[in-house]
């Protein structure tokens, strides 16, 4: 059985795939929602929003992600950071998840990712799960309904929970797997049911096709001045950093909050909706993203909440602190029709500091702000990951590392081009603790880093004194309007200040343990800068 609108050249069964019971192409919200229902993969929450849980993986599985390893890409991929994958091994694992799929049903979405035309990528997304088609359609962006009748995908994605890899069979590590096929213009998904799989990775196809092609892929969000798109800014930073956050200002349009590209032309989002943790979400401090909790449509993942009354509960992690839910762009009332902006004005790199020693916002200069991309610096945020179950310190180079087929050296050289011919001014923002380290400190006020990232972004903030810091080497302000002095002297937060200086070593040692790795790859005046 089929239903829905496709093209009828380009149906599963011209891919090569068959045998299915049903295949639902296309299906729009309203839809996708009666079968996700109907089918008992979800249930039905408060203002008509659907509330799914994903079993054991509540995270990505970055260590279960491969590359299938080729001659067009043997001298491109960062294999250190990419485990290999024999083309054999992949082609065997297709075929067992094929042959699993044999007399199921299975939804079909021909979507596309990046705003700006001259980039598209149209990928076809297959799932088992109904929901998860919900969630794909919110993520990627959306063709008019005409061009799905001569819709051709570039890249397949297949993902099915159910199928378990094996992994003398298939190569790979467990029995989940996220496999990736350049040569075959193929990504297959295995055993999870984390719904971020399937954005990721797209995002991890464009981090490698587009650098060819001059444009800077991105781990960031965007926005820009109101009716001025020329002043953009865009904010590096991993999961639990505050990219969701920290973008969403209504005195703004908003671009994006996760994945964007940097052209010759400008920024533009790669996605068409947004995906931000939930764990304690506050109505006060970010009204907007809350208000879409009970909007109808939107995806809730792995939060817990009342069975009779169906409210939310933003502080139980039960389930994980990775809670999440799903939107389109334009259940943001402030977001941009268009997707697109300028060439970035600031670029703020976001860090969530355990350590308790960055300051609150630090300005860089163009070789710092490579040496501080490079480093990525952050905190891994509870539950983002498997095994992850508090703040721990890491380093991910390009604030994404993950998601990075290509060596590091390729995505910095490209920023720090882009930075020399468009003259941006970059930033580094610390979103995690001050006043003592993770356990003993405070998280950073929301309020401080709003104010101080407004007078950074409208200019004012270039207008005050700053310091020299004597562990970094960046310049810090010394006073802000609306802001404690004390602040942003992370030392004077501290009751110990000797205790401070100790863990200021100790993080400057881990730095530069870690850029040990880049320095024969990296420009003189980055090497300048590098501390330690």
């Amino acid at each position: 059985m089929t239903t829905g609108r496709v093209n009828p050249a380009m149906t599963l069964e011209k891919q090569g795939i068959s045998g299915l019971k049903a295949v639902h192409y296309n299906l729009l919200e309203p839809a996708l929602i009666e079968e996700s229902l109907k089918r008992g993969e979800s249930t039905l929450g408060k203002g008509g929003t659907i509330l799914a849980t994903t079993g054991a993986h509540t995270g990505r599985s970055p260590k279960d992600k491969f590359t299938v390893k080729s001659e067009s890409n043997a001298d491109k991929i960062w294999w250190e950071n990419n485990p290999p994958m024999e083309a054999e091994a992949f082609d065997r694992l297709y075929e067992d998840m094929i042959a699993h799929m044999q007399g199921g049903e299975y939804f079909v979405q021909d979507l596309y990712a990046c705003a700006d035309p001259e980039h598209r990528l149209n990928v076809r997304v297959v799932n088992e799960l109904a929901w998860h088609q919900l969630f794909i359609r919110y993520m990627l962006r959306r063709p008019e309904t005409s061009e799905l009748d001569s819709f051709v995908p570039d890249f397949t994605v297949i993902n099915c929970p159910s199928f378990k890899a094996d992994p003398e069979r298939h190569g790979c590590r467990s029995e989940t797997v996220i496999a990736v096929n350049f040569d075959r213009k193929m990504i297959l998904i295995a055993n999870t049911a984390y719904a971020g799989e399937n954005k990721k990775s797209v995002f991890s196809l464009l981090n490698y096709m587009l650098p060819e092609k001059g444009v800077m892929p991105m781990h960031c969000s965007a926005n820009h001045a109101k009716g001025n798109p020329v002043d953009t800014a865009v904010f590096f930073g991993l999961s639990g950093t505050g990219k969701t956050t920290l973008s969403n200002d209504p005195n703004r349009t908003l671009l994006g909050d996760d994945e964007h590209g940097w052209s010759d032309r400008g920024t533009f989002n790669f996605e068409g909706g947004c995906y931000p943790k939930t764990i304690n979400l506050s109505q006060e401090a970010e009204p907007d993203i809350y208000a879409t909790t009970t909007m109808f449509g939107t995806v809730i993942e792995n939060m817990v909440h009342d069975p009779y009354t169906k409210e939310l509960d933003f502080d139980d992690d039960s389930l994980t602190a990775n809670m999440r839910c799903a939107y389109p762009m334009e259940f943001i009332d402030y977001a941009s029709d268009t997707g697109l902006g300028g060439h970035p004005k600031n670029i703020v790199m976001l860090t969530c500091d355990a350590f308790g020693v960055l300051p609150p916002i630090s300005r860089l200069s163009p070789a710092q702000a490579m040496y501080h991309f490079l480093s990525g610096f952050t905190s891994k945020v509870a539950g983002t990951e498997r095994g992850v179950t508090e703040p721990e310190p890491t380093f991910s180079t390009c604030f994404g590392a993950p998601f990075m087929p290509r060596r590091p050296e390729v995505y910095g050289k490209l920023l720090s081009e882009k930075i020399a011919k468009h003259g941006a001014t970059c930033w580094l923002v610390n979103t995690g603790w001050t006043g003592g380290a993770y356990g003993t400190g405070s998280r950073m006020p929301i309020k401080a880093t709003r104010a101080l990232l407004t007078a950074a972004l409208d200019g004012s903030l270039n207008d005050v004194e700053f310091r020299k810091d004597p562990n970094f080497g960046f310049e810090v302000p010394v006073s802000v309007p609306g802001v404690d002095d004390k602040l942003l002297d992370p030392r004077n937060t501290w009751d110990d200040p000797a205790a401070y200086d100790a863990q200021a070593r100790k993080l400057v040692q881990m730095f530069a343990d870690n850029f040990a790795q880049y320095e024969a790859n990296i420009d003189e005046d980055v090497r300048a800068v590098a501390i330690g």
